[in-house]
């Protein structure tokens, strides 16, 4: 089981960490609107079932969006060029 924690502070958030919402991975790319009324763009990691990205409110943000400690979207993506090359 993964570790989770509760995101309550936006600025917290990083492009490279991981990030579970409703039960999907994803990664956290930018942040849009104004200042009050933020928005938050997550995208699916590759291999979950959700493909579109997702937009949050802040409130959203606060009670929907978990931390997934111990992974980042950097170690996916060298594991996943890792896996193509043993296939070769």
């Amino acid at each position: 089981m993964q570790n989770l924690s509760r995101i309550h502070d936006s600025t917290l958030l990083t492009q490279s960490s991981v990030y579970q919402i409703d039960r999907t991975l994803y990664r956290y790319l930018y942040k849009t609107g104004t200042i009050n009324a933020p928005q938050y763009i997550f995208r699916p990691l590759s291999g979950q079932k959700k493909k579109a990205d997702i937009k949050l409110n802040h409130k959203a943000l606060t009670t929907r969006c978990y931390a997934v400690e111990g992974l980042s979207t950097n170690s996916s993506v060298v594991n996943q060029q890792s896996q193509q090359l043993s296939l070769f």
